[in-house]
């Protein structure tokens, strides 16, 4: 995409020349009864083949009580958990990849990810500190121990992170941040420094004191953050190839009960603290933190990766602890993989499950990279969202970024997640209902084309599903 084109020319892709194809291909009319149906007609975006989030032919209910073999069963009277929003990662590499774009190009791109009437991206990741996508690292207070934080700065941030952050609070009011360390300054740790290692517990009052002044920072530079968590991926070192910090369970527990906890309070901060931060299979030690009476008096949450496990892991989480908030706080795709761009169907399944299996949120790793996955200090082969070309500025959108716009710009902030079951294998799907009362369906065919019926009490439509796709259906 040249610099003088928009984000929006991704929604057209030739809509003219597609809407016959949509309509005959991926989506069928129905025939309504002489009964009036009690839902409205619905309305369907198509991600799949050569569409992307096409529009599609508005579908309306018809009468019939028997549910067929390859139904989806809606029972939007069982309600489930409330959602909080969808969104990625502003790292130092993806605002650093930002900044680089001229100032229309970027003003349009921020439109069409974070403005309420477009992607409306609103559950985003800051690093407190650099990550390994970053352009170098570093800290808030790097160099000899400071426990009294004198030399504490975020002067880092201010060239571009810190703009890019304030740029999409002013199209998204409603952005919820929530900010993540990779390490804790070097001399705070075994080693002494952020490259793997763990940190030392005689640090954890300056390290507490480390957060407040950061989020007071922010504050201060017009961004306020709502959430932290202790650390990211808190059961590795990375084998020391990148900022890394081991947080066994129990110094988790005593930090956050004993030090983050206590002084947010006398702080005055309302910042929620969110534990873990790392994959499905350490749901036992999520279950074992929450267990912690002193804990819980601090944190309710839990921030799950996908990297390694299953989601229904989190399902024994829920069970155990039913008041807790579970959320996906990372998860991207690789730029080398030849369906960097067409894996949506990949994603609209993880986004499903991990959903259906209660996280709160979903948000992936880098908003945003050039095409060879850069800025990057570390040993991953990551890509953004979107790749934004380092010499041409042409913005590229990945699977997973299609897959985002069939959950984010449809279900909003206090949605519900409803009842829906459905037998067929391949075959992922959601729902939810707005805060409006609107009804939304989100379903994933992993498999060849094939039809599904919808059933809705004693109302009921065929669908018929492309091709490794992504459907949206909306109704009132």
């Amino acid at each position: 995409m040249s610099n003088a084109s928009t984000r929006r020319r991704f929604l057209k892709l030739s809509a003219a020349s597609l809407t016959a194809t949509a309509t005959a291909n991926l989506a069928s009319a129905w025939t309504p009864s002489e009964a009036a149906a009690p839902a409205a007609d619905i309305t369907v975006r198509v991600t799949g083949g050569k569409l992307r989030y096409a529009p599609a032919e508005s579908l309306t209910w018809r009468t019939a009580a028997a549910t067929a073999e390859n139904a989806i069963v809606l029972d939007p009277s069982k309600k489930f958990q409330e959602m909080l929003g969808f969104g990625a990662a502003f790292t130092d590499a993806a605002c650093y990849t930002f900044n680089r774009l001229p100032a229309p190009a970027r003003d349009d791109l921020f439109h069409e990810l974070f403005h309420p009437s477009e992607m409306s991206l609103n559950v985003c990741r800051t690093c407190i500190g650099s990550s390994d996508y970053s352009t170098e690292v570093f800290s808030y207070d790097e160099g000899e121990p400071d426990p009294e934080m004198k030399r504490f700065s975020i002067a880092h941030d201010e060239s571009y992170v810190l703009p890019m952050l304030r740029l999409a609070r002013k199209a998204n009011p409603d952005l919820f941040l929530f900010s993540s360390p990779w390490s804790p300054p070097g001399w705070m740790k075994v080693g002494g420094s952020m490259l793997g290692g763990s940190i030392r517990q005689h640090y954890f009052g300056p390290y507490a004191q480390y957060f407040i002044k950061f989020l007071i920072a922010y504050a201060a530079a017009g961004v306020p953050v709502q959430a932290v968590t202790v650390q990211n991926e808190v059961d590795t070192d990375q084998d020391g190839r990148m900022p890394a910090c081991l947080f066994p369970q129990e110094y988790e527990i005593g930090f956050v009960k004993n030090y983050l906890g206590p002084l947010l309070q006398q702080s005055g901060l309302s910042t929620k603290i969110w534990i873990l931060d790392h994959n499905y299979n350490l749901w036992g030690r999520a279950i074992c933190e929450l267990d912690d009476q002193g804990l819980r008096k601090y944190c309710n949450a839990v921030a799950f990766h996908g990297y390694v496990g299953t989601p229904e892991m989190m399902d024994k989480v829920h069970d155990a602890h039913p008041d807790a908030q579970l959320y996906w706080t990372e998860g991207g795709p690789d730029y080398t993989a030849p369906d960097y761009a067409t894996d949506w169907a990949n994603w609209g399944k993880t986004f499903t499950q991990t959903v259906r299996h209660w996280c709160q949120s979903l948000t992936g790793w880098n908003l945003a990279l050039d095409e060879k996955g850069r800025p990057n200090i570390g040993p991953f082969p990551c890509g953004g969202m979107v790749t934004i070309h380092s010499q041409t500025k042409e913005i590229t959108p990945s699977g997973q970024y299609w897959a985002f716009a069939h959950f984010s710009r449809h279900v909003r902030r206090g949605a519900k997640r409803f009842g829906s079951t459905c037998q067929m294998e391949g075959v992922e799907q959601v729902a939810f209902e707005n805060p409006d009362g609107q009804k939304v369906l989100i379903v994933t065919n992993l498999g060849p084309a094939r039809t599904a019926t919808l059933k809705l009490g004693n109302n009921a439509a065929d669908v018929t599903l492309a091709a490794d796709s992504l459907m949206t259906l909306s109704w009132s």
